[in-house]
């Protein structure tokens, strides 16, 4: 009793420094600075959407917040994470950095998709259950008919051509000078928008007509005009005008098959073009039986690159014509049916088949980067 009584007696904050050492402790106190970090955070998201500040100070405090907070997150997580006893420190760190891509990943596709797809068996209101009445219309309808046939001719046209001379830049400018400024020349439309080349593009195939009295501005029917032709108004030229909307994203994306394809030829190895030549072998046979074989895996992975982009093209047709004189795709349909004829089941059931269509595309991409280990 008496060695019992004369131990001293530790006072409440000392109680809680010796809790605060133990294992346990430490954990939890993490785990309360986290939630008092979302909680934070979370504030200041509704001070930033609520506020009335002027923009430029408003710019900086989210700025401030956004980073702050990411940094403060990932320092939190990891320190409760370093808390934890044996191998759950190194089996857990990875996520610390991976999970809050994969939780915003999960937010802005994954619960979308899902919620999507459960639209689609509503009706137009999203709340009677219709069944399978939107995706018999999705398959059936005359329109969607012929947006299936435009994205199909998209698919096989555009993404020919766009490799094909992407290809064929690639090979020809390795062996100029001027590679650089040919290049760059021919890359410049990406960075225009698909919006933007649209607009320039209606300049180039605007129709006034003779019954205006105006001189044509359009670039091409200037041109025709001027060798003695008559202009053409060429966007409502079925079936032609589906080809002249093909130009435009093979203007586009050759710039960017171009590059990709010129980097993988200029890997392939100078001794076995030259082993080939000494053997005997022209410089087209060295084409298609050395570079192009050596080249297959880029090849496939721009190919279907393009291919997704041609399956969901929207901005070019809603730009140019808006989906009328026979050119409207899936993407534009299921912008019309959403919000212009306000069909919520049918714009999500066209949606889930544009899913459908890209998917076996970028998982046979997926197959052919795991086989070449690029991830």
């Amino acid at each position: 009793m008496e060695s019992i009584s004369s131990q001293p007696h530790k006072n409440f904050s000392d109680m809680i420094s010796d809790w605060l050492k133990t294992a346990v402790g430490r954990i939890i106190a993490s785990i309360c600075a986290l939630l008092v970090m979302v909680i934070v955070l979370y504030g200041g998201f509704i001070f930033l959407r609520d506020t009335d500040l002027p923009q430029p100070l408003m710019i900086i405090i989210a700025i401030l917040w956004g980073v702050g907070g990411a940094a403060l997150d990932y320092y939190l997580t990891n320190f409760v994470v370093e808390m934890l006893p044996g191998e759950w420190p190194r089996r857990l760190q990875p996520f610390v950095f991976v999970g809050p891509a994969v939780f915003l990943m999960a937010w802005a596709l994954a619960i979308p998709t899902v919620r999507t797809l459960a639209l689609s068996f509503f009706d137009a209101n999203s709340i009677n259950f219709v069944g399978f009445r939107n995706y018999v219309f999705a398959f059936t309808d005359r329109i969607m008919l012929e947006a299936f046939r435009n994205n199909l001719l998209w698919l096989v046209v555009g993404t020919s051509f766009c490799v094909s001379f992407g290809l064929l830049i690639a090979v020809l400018a390795n062996r100029t000078r001027l590679e650089s400024l040919y290049k760059s020349l021919i890359f410049m439309p990406q960075a225009i928008s698909f919006v933007g080349a649209g607009v320039i593009w209606k300049f180039i195939y605007a129709y006034r007509g003779s019954g205006t009295g105006l001189p044509e501005i359009g670039l091409l029917n200037a041109i025709v005009v001027a060798l003695g032709g008559t202009a053409q108004p060429w966007l409502q030229l079925f079936p032609w005008n589906n080809l002249f909307l093909i130009v435009i994203f093979i203007w586009m994306q050759t710039g960017y098959a171009m590059v990709i394809l010129s980097s993988a030829i200029k890997d392939v190895p100078a001794e076995l073009e030259e082993a080939a030549r000494i053997d005997g072998a022209t410089e087209v046979q060295v084409f298609f039986h050395i570079v192009i074989p050596y080249i297959q895996g880029t090849l496939i992975t721009v190919s279907t690159t393009i291919v997704i982009f041609s399956l969901k093209l929207f901005d070019i047709v809603r730009v140019m014509t808006g989906g009328n004189y026979g050119t409207n795709v899936i993407a534009n349909e299921f912008y019309l049916e959403r919000f212009t004829y306000g069909q919520a089941g049918r714009a999500s059931a066209i949606a889930i088949v544009l899913l459908i269509l890209v998917i076996p595309v970028i998982v046979y991409n997926l197959r052919q980067f795991r086989e070449s280990k690029a991830f």
